[in-house]
């Protein structure tokens, strides 16, 4: 008894080999094929860079958010029965800040006044929010004392405050130069409020690596704060640190209690969640657009496999008359048609993932070879264009090319498989 050859034999693999060495001339590899080839290999890098950049987008906006702001902010809701009004003034804040870091998971918790001014030197005027924090507070926060692009001593923090670099680049000031805060809510007279305006000396330059933060953020000492914003024996609210900032669901009971009577909680992920949903939104719509070309490429993988059968219909009736199956034909030209899948997958995502590591490199060639103006922080909100290769983007990307690719080979090679060999053979 003959036993058939199991599937994927050794034969299969060297005449799908053979077709693929041979040239045009010999009815081998079509112009459609290269054409397949090179269509897949630029939508599979183009969908890695891609989801790459939308990692990016969303690490680096999260990152920064939670480096430089609190992951929780706890402030008051104090009704007074006699005035019948709400007061948000925390002025027992010393010990609900250290009921707050008590509680497990929270690593940070800070009272903090907060205050818009406006900021004046030499002729130019910005408007800015003030955030009043302690020496200690502000050394805690990871996106000020990590900074390595700092200028300036934070040890001379009491001395004076602390500027982002957009608020210095738009006064045009630096480290040791006096600049003026102007507040509407000052001084209380018999004639009415009269705004206060105080001169503050430049010790600390940061960046925070997002524009908008940068640009209208100054950090003063906490007792300097209370006194210029009113706020003697009170804070405003006290900001919270926790270890996993991507689930608060946990800490929340746990933040409440601690906070106590007429606190209430407000979230990061409250005051950007409009935002990241809209970045989930746009994520999702364009990985359906980048599969489209991926399929497109792939579809192209049909026309070079339909000529590369037409070319051996005399090869596939003679493999057919020494015995081979249909089974064995289809899967002889599924392998042909495969491998430019394949190809062209490892190609692709061998670029996207170099486009992703060296995106710095290739954005400052652009820049220079345009040049510049091509990326406007004050647009972006950020300084460059960030990009994570993340596993599963990578895998996702190469299994929709596969996918893609195999079962678009499967209907050309089926119609391989099922070419009656007396009409192959008979205009031979």
């Amino acid at each position: 008894m003959v036993r058939s050859p199991p599937p994927f034999a050794r034969f299969e693999w060297l005449i799908a080999w053979r077709y693929l060495r041979a040239r045009r001339s010999e009815g081998g590899v079509s112009v459609m094929t290269w054409i397949s080839l090179v269509g897949i290999t630029l939508a599979v890098f183009a969908l890695i860079a891609t989801l790459a950049v939308r990692s990016g987008f969303r690490a680096e906006f999260v990152d920064t958010i939670l480096g430089a702001n609190a992951h929780v902010t706890v402030y008051g809701a104090i009704y007074d029965a006699e005035t019948g009004a709400t007061s948000r003034l925390l002025t027992e804040y010393a010990a609900r800040t250290e009921a707050l870091a008590a509680v497990p998971g929270v690593t940070r918790a800070a009272p903090l006044i907060r205050g818009q001014v406006i900021t004046t030197h030499d002729g130019r005027t910005s408007g800015v929010e003030v955030f009043g924090l302690s020496e200690g507070d502000l050394r805690s926060l990871p996106g000020i004392a990590a900074d390595e692009t700092a200028r300036g001593d934070l040890d001379r923090f009491s001395e004076g405050i602390a500027i982002g670099s957009g608020v210095a680049r738009e006064l045009g000031v630096g480290v040791g130069d006096m600049i003026r805060l102007i507040s509407p809510d000052g001084v209380k007279t018999p004639f009415g409020t009269s705004p206060r305006v105080k001169a503050y000396e430049v010790v600390y330059v940061f960046s925070l690596g997002r524009f908008d933060i940068d640009r209208t953020r100054v950090y003063m000492p906490f007792a300097e704060a209370q006194a210029f914003f009113n706020r003697e024996g009170g804070a405003d609210e006290i900001e919270v640190m926790v270890t996993d900032p991507e689930n608060l669901d946990r800490y929340t009971l746990g933040l409440m209690q601690a906070a106590g009577q007429g606190a209430l909680l407000w979230t990061w992920q409250d005051a950007s969640g409009g935002f990241l949903r809209a970045l989930e939104i746009e994520d999702n719509v364009m990985f359906i657009i980048m599969s489209i070309l991926v399929l497109i490429a792939a579809m192209n993988i049909i026309s070079g496999l339909v000529m590369l059968v037409k070319n051996k219909g005399r090869d596939i009736g003679i493999l057919r008359t020494m015995g081979l199956s249909e089974g064995a034909v289809l899967r002889v030209f599924f392998l042909c048609g495969a491998a430019t899948g394949v190809i062209g997958t490892a190609l692709g995502v061998v670029l996207g993932c170099l486009f992703a590591i060296y995106i710095d490199q290739v954005f400052s060639f652009v820049n220079w070879a345009l040049g510049g103006g091509v990326w406007d922080p004050s647009i972006r909100g950020i300084y460059n264009v960030p990009a994570k290769l993340e596993f599963g983007d990578v895998a996702s990307a190469v299994a929709l090319s596969l996918g893609l690719s195999f079962v678009v080979t499967l209907f050309p090679a089926r119609r391989a498989a099922r070419m009656n060999p007396v009409e192959a053979l008979r205009y031979e």
